[in-house]
């Protein structure tokens, strides 16, 4: 797996954030049996940016703690079959890793909802990466039961990697 991290602008979390996002991301790609090696991109930034972006691409007009842009387009949610070697598209040609897709965060989301939820920021950051994963796999929250599902994986995923609240 590689991760790419950039940071926009200064950003000050209390913790190793590319150790962590490592941490999540390689739990989060076992816990769905994930068969190839991957490349996911994180950047982490602020409300400003984040709500531009949020704005141009899902035409809200307000920050949010996290946007998921998958590469892939699932059939089954998490089920990986229908992509192999011959979508040569979706695969770095130089790694020959997956491309599954960019994750954004907002960093002053992470802090004020960590406060907000009386957890840590690692524990707001852990999770927001869970859950990005789980919408690069797929995975959605906009119907009930979809919800519940998606709630339980990242359950799973956070108690994986012993970032509890």
């Amino acid at each position: 797996m590689t991760l790419y991290l950039e940071r926009e602008g200064v950003i000050t979390l209390p913790f190793d954030e590319e150790g962590v996002a490592e941490l999540v991301v390689n739990a989060a790609l076992d816990y769905i049996e994930c068969p190839y090696e991957t490349e996911i991109n994180l950047l982490l930034t602020h409300d400003e940016q984040i709500h531009e972006l949020n704005h141009q691409y899902r035409e809200i007009d307000r920050p949010t703690d996290v946007l998921s842009f998958p590469m892939l387009e699932f059939d089954t949610q998490g089920d990986f079959s229908a992509f192999d070697e011959e979508n040569a598209e979706l695969f770095d040609p130089e790694s020959g890793e997956l491309l599954l897709g960019d994750i954004v965060i907002s960093v002053d989301r992470v802090l004020s909802q960590a406060e907000e939820y009386g957890h840590s920021p690692k524990r707001e950051y852990a999770f927001l990466i869970a859950h990005s994963m789980l919408h690069l796999f797929g995975y959605d929250h906009m119907e009930e039961e979809e919800r519940l599902i998606m709630e339980a994986k990242q359950r799973d995923i956070m108690e994986r990697i012993q970032i509890l609240r």
